[in-house]
């Protein structure tokens, strides 16, 4: 079974799954928060997922951040909608600033860097290893 790990924003939500050995982390996409149901319902008919990972906004001494309530409600929403699957919150500092790095070094140009829908993406697979390789 696979994990799934979501960046949440406002804007857009950046979703990466485990292969089902969950040993890859993998970038899935980048949905708007309105769809996003209707995408994981759909995903959900394929693939079994086990457990959704959601990135826990935090400032740097350690206090909620401003997008925290989203970040609740969106975990709320999953829990009533998809209740056999457990939802964990995960530590998501960095991943924004991890992942514009991540693509700077893979050498892509400037437009990627600024790509926002393939940094979410990107974080949420950086979120995901983080995850993985603390639980494991």
């Amino acid at each position: 079974m696979r994990i799934m790990a979501f960046d949440y924003g406002t804007k857009r939500i950046g979703i990466a799954v485990t292969d089902p050995m969950q040993i890859i982390a993998t970038g899935l996409d980048t949905i708007h928060p309105l769809k996003i149901i209707d995408y994981l319902k759909k995903y959900l008919q394929t693939e079994q997922v086990e457990l959704f990972v959601l990135g826990e906004p935090k400032q740097m001494d350690n206090t909620p951040s401003q997008s925290a309530m989203h970040v609740k409600g969106f975990a709320n929403l999953l829990k009533r909608t998809f209740p056999e699957i457990p939802v964990e919150m995960f530590d998501e500092r960095f991943t924004s600033k991890m992942a514009s790095a991540t693509i700077a070094q893979s050498g892509m140009g400037k437009k990627a860097r600024q790509n926002k829908a393939l940094v979410d993406t990107i974080s949420a697979v950086i979120l995901l290893q983080s995850w993985m390789s603390k639980s494991f």
